[in-house]
């Protein structure tokens, strides 16, 4: 990046433009498009983070954003690169705490660049000057539901209900929080890093701020995993000494509570970056688990007191944490993936011993990964029987244990009347108990 880019901040914008094309076109997640992206635009870690936070917005109100937008086109334009583009600088206006002008300015100058939209230059000054002058009128005026691809819609009304399915949708309009997994005493460390601790153990902050910058974090005395995400380790009930394997274990969260728990840990992984990743937090955690690059379809050895399997899912459940999701993702996508789910549980019921414990876990909100995998794997295997999950296992929280004893999350759950500071990750674990032969 230029002088002259630092001074007009078209380095965020540009980078947060082409993340946004890129996402789209490639239908890959937003944050591996921008780890490839920020290393050739290099950003200052300031500029790298707004750039963040404009697509991360662009991607949360995307359907707004193209209703806001096609309004105020007089004629309708198929060039996805000037729509993406004046979909950043109208997510800037409206959602944003950035000067009209900057988000405006800096969006001609990008057009400007690039001789496939110079022409464009004047429409985009015009198209974003409206949305500034009629901001107001647009956020009175939107649909909750404009944010909610139709697909997703459909599968949510569908398998929820209509009233259940429009509080995800709200939900997902919302910043997801940050929670903390800590090692020691919770109400301490709540004190210490100003946040408040959560029916479930977690810790909750309730400003935003530099995450390696908090007290503690050095020190290795708390992870940041969501308040859904450490639940189904938590279910595994892991004693110290067991042999326990963590299928999927990147980037590590699980395997962290697992190890802290004293347990002897296998961590499996087929993404040998991923592991070194799961590795470079357990040693700043002072933590210790063996780890293998290898495919859990294919792992073979000794069999294991209890298996952690959180699955390669949609993840349709963190799209409050990761926008993008709702966008890139397809039913064809939920099918594909439902496969690979059921081997995997396959393999998990192989590895197990008599009598061991399996929890299976996914960050989905949707039944054919959740609920239906589920019972699939208990017709399957008739030597497992389900071990319902108790609301005193997961703080009382009784609206997230379903009829069956499994756990549901929804994104509206915890969700706070006296701050913005709310919320799960949308969650689905079952808990199953490998029965002696005899």
């Amino acid at each position: 990046m230029d002088s002259s880019d630092r001074q007009t901040g078209l380095g965020p914008r540009r980078l947060a433009w082409r993340a946004v094309n890129e996402t789209l076109k490639r239908r890959v997640p937003l944050d591996d498009v921008l780890e490839e992206l920020a290393a050739e635009e290099r950003l200052s870690s300031r500029d790298e983070a707004l750039a963040r936070a404009i697509a991360i917005v662009t991607f949360r109100r995307l359907g707004t954003l193209g209703w806001a937008l096609r309004e105020r086109l007089s004629k309708g334009t198929r060039d996805e690169r000037l729509l993406h583009l004046l979909a950043i600088g109208a997510a800037q206006i409206l959602f944003l705490d950035v000067p009209d002008h900057a988000a405006v300015d800096t969006a001609v100058q990008l057009a400007q660049g690039d001789h496939r939209l110079r022409h464009a230059d004047g429409l985009i000054n015009a198209v974003l000057r409206r949305v500034a002058r009629e901001r107001d009128a647009i956020l009175a005026a939107q649909d909750p539901w404009l944010d909610t691809p139709d697909w997703l819609a459909k599968r949510w009304s569908g398998q929820y209900g209509e009233a259940i399915a429009a509080r995800i949708a709200e939900a997902h309009r919302t910043t997801a929080s940050v929670d903390l997994t800590v090692k020691g005493d919770a109400s301490l460390w709540a004190e210490r890093v100003d946040g408040l601790v959560l029916p479930t153990g977690s810790v909750r902050l309730t400003e935003r701020t530099a995450i390696r910058d908090l007290p503690g974090y050095a020190e290795g005395e708390w992870w940041v995993q969501d308040a859904a995400a450490a639940l189904p380790a938590r279910l595994l009930r892991p004693q110290p000494g067991e042999r326990i394997a963590d299928f999927c274990a990147a980037p590590g969260g699980k395997t962290a509570q697992l190890a802290f728990a004293g347990a002897d840990v296998l961590a499996v992984d087929r993404s040998a970056r991923r592991l070194k990743r799961l590795e470079e937090n357990l040693d700043r955690l002072g933590l210790k688990a063996q780890t293998l690059a290898i495919d859990a379809e294919k792992l073979e050895g000794p069999p294991f007191d209890g298996i952690l399997l959180d699955a390669p899912c949609s993840a349709t459940g963190t799209i409050r944490r990761h926008p993008d999701v709702a966008w890139t993702k397809s039913n064809e996508d939920i099918e594909k993936l439902a496969g690979l789910q059921s081997r995997l549980l396959d393999k998990a019921a192989q590895l197990l011993k008599d009598g061991g414990r399996l929890v299976y876990c996914t960050c989905s909100l949707e039944a054919e990964e959740g609920e239906q995998q589920a019972a699939h794997f208990l017709a399957r295997h008739p030597e497992f029987v389900r071990l319902p999950i108790e609301a005193a296992e997961i703080g009382n929280l009784d609206e997230c244990v379903t009829e069956q004893g499994d756990l549901r999350t929804l994104p509206f759950h915890l969700i706070s009347p006296t701050s913005d500071r709310g919320g799960l990750d949308g969650f689905f674990a079952a808990r199953f108990v490998k029965r002696s032969a005899g």
